[in-house]
């Protein structure tokens, strides 16, 4: 499936290769390392004579300390929003101490088990995370636990990991369209509303994915068909339904004319996602049952395909069923201007937005929370072809219209859409002073926290866990009994996975005639000891 060797430069009329002028993103000039063009917008901007005499410099080269400047920001401003969320007890144990004892399981050279999940699902201590989302790309981070073991690790890693997909989505975009546009390209996803949402929400598998499909998708535009692929691989190792964005990229190739690897790639991607969904996840005790979410459609893959074929029309209905799934696909093409439907790049994303939009779990539709990560870097890439495609377009239709300043005017409005969905998503906090102050709440939270001692097993409501999991064995409390050595319970608002406050308040009674003592109570905080602890 191709090599590590660069093509010669191709010059032509947009994006396309020699032998493919349709190719996903490769755009004249692809492959060549060293063409550079300080003000060009448009494909013809960026081609191999953009050299000077052979004496130019790479661009990455030429350009790294403002695009160095631009990713350092960005994961300061990542780091900054999830490490006041979890300062001011707006973390969750669902889901950052599911991943933080996952992690500190692979820090330890032991099994990346979670207790919180196993307790939570009644399959005990010693519950692999790996058998609820099959994620062993989460070992890499083992290493910084041993420098710092906390949830704050967790935290400045993903900030860093959003961040480092900036530099690729910046040669894609140089490459396409030019170096301005290139860093207005840079700077929307920086700011971009799915990386928002994500950083926002403790810490997720997630933050791989935007640096390794910039990189695939980059790298394969430059022709380094080896490292491409070799980020897909380690895609597949994020997630257990990474096969379907995999599938999608053997799709994308298939459409462009590389239909060996297209073929070859989707094939990989669909025998993984089965590999894993039907044998290695129920091998590490998991239940394939836990996150079939498509009842309405059949009770398995089989009956659902053979339920998509038969009923296309009702299929396509269920994508825009919900004022949710709207709000969501709107929000998702939007801010590349919807240029994305011109690229076949899309499809490398599609599988997953239909994973999501067929489902029956509203909390996978709507525009919060971390899944549109997924597939952000993805559709930046496909919009920068999208509008490359657009303006060869409109130079064949149009000949007397000038298209090259397009791709420039494309880029500024497309910063300008990114700004204006800041205050709506989770960078919009940043500029609130209360945002950065822990209220009453948040202050007795932290003294409640402190009264529990370092080593022990603590059910913690859901906001209590991140802060006492690095030194802790935390699992979350709810409903059933558990007899923990220490309680921290939450009764004056709801709280995950109870109904009301009313549940919660009947939960510390219940504790309290099992012999539990109130050591502590404050702003609707109660930390109970079992007695004789």
């Amino acid at each position: 499936m191709g090599s590590e060797t660069s093509a010669p430069p191709v010059k032509g009329d947009g994006a396309g290769s020699a032998s493919d002028p349709d190719g996903p993103g490769v755009p004249e000039g692809a492959g060549a390392e060293t063409a550079d063009h300080d003000g060009g917008s448009g494909g013809e901007a960026v081609s191999g004579s953009g050299t000077r005499a052979g004496k130019a410099r790479p661009a990455w080269l030429r350009h790294r300390y403002r695009v160095g400047l631009i990713t350092a920001l960005a994961a300061v401003v990542y780091e900054l929003l999830g490490m006041v969320r979890l300062h001011t007890f707006r973390a969750t144990t669902f889901d950052l101490v599911i991943f933080d004892q996952a992690v500190r399981g692979y820090a330890r050279f032991s099994a990346p088990v979670s207790p919180v999940l196993g307790m939570f699902t009644g399959r005990g201590m010693d519950y692999l995370q790996l058998s609820d989302h099959f994620s062993p790309i989460l070992a890499v981070l083992a290493p910084l636990y041993w420098l710092r073991d906390g949830p704050e690790t967790l935290i400045l890693a993903q900030a860093v990991l959003f961040a480092l997909a900036i530099p690729f989505l910046w040669l894609f975009t140089r490459r396409s369209l030019g170096i301005g546009p290139a860093y207005l390209v840079a700077i929307a996803y920086a700011l971009s509303w799915p990386v928002a949402e994500a950083a926002d929400f403790d810490f997720h598998e997630v933050a791989f994915v935007p640096v390794l499909t910039a990189a695939m998708i980059e790298r394969y535009q430059a022709r380094r068909f080896l490292t491409s692929f070799l980020c897909m691989f380690a895609l597949l190792l994020v997630k257990e339904d990474m096969g379907l964005t995999v599938i999608g990229f053997g799709a994308c190739l298939l459409v462009t004319g590389r239909r060996f690897d297209g073929v070859c790639v989707a094939a990989i991607g669909a025998a993984w996602t089965g590999l894993v969904r039907g044998a290695l996840i129920p091998m590490l005790g998991g239940d394939t049952g836990d996150f079939w979410a498509y009842g309405h459609l059949g009770q398995d893959v089989g009956e659902l395909a053979v339920n998509v074929v038969t009923h296309p029309l009702r299929t396509l209905a269920l994508l825009v069923d919900d004022a949710g799934k709207v709000d969501t696909l709107v929000l998702l093409g939007w801010p590349v201007l919807f240029a994305c439907l011109f690229s076949p790049l899309t499809l490398i994303a599609v599988p997953h937005v239909l994973e999501r939009l067929l489902s029956d779990r509203p909390s996978w539709w709507v525009p919060d929370y971390q899944y549109n990560a997924f597939v952000v870097a993805i559709l930046i890439c496909a919009g920068v072809d999208g509008i490359v495609r657009l303006g060869r377009i409109v130079r064949r239709r149009w000949p007397g219209i000038d298209g090259r300043a397009l791709p420039a005017h494309w880029a500024v409005c497309v910063v300008v859409v990114a700004l204006t969905l800041v205050p709506r998503f989770g960078l919009g906090q940043l500029v609130h002073a209360d945002f950065y102050r822990r209220d009453a709440r948040a202050v007795a939270a932290a003294e409640a926290s402190a009264l529990v001692p370092s080593g022990v097993v603590v059910e913690a409501a859901n906001e209590i866990g991140p802060a006492l999991t690095g030194r802790a064995t935390v699992v979350v409390w709810g409903p059933e009994a558990r007899m923990a050595p220490w309680v921290v319970a939450d009764v004056a608002r709801p709280v995950f996975p109870f109904n009301s406050p009313d549940a919660q308040r009947a939960r510390v009674d219940e504790l309290l005639q099992q012999g539990y003592q109130a050591v502590f109570d404050r702003e609707g905080y109660m930390v109970l000891r079992r007695t004789g602890q």
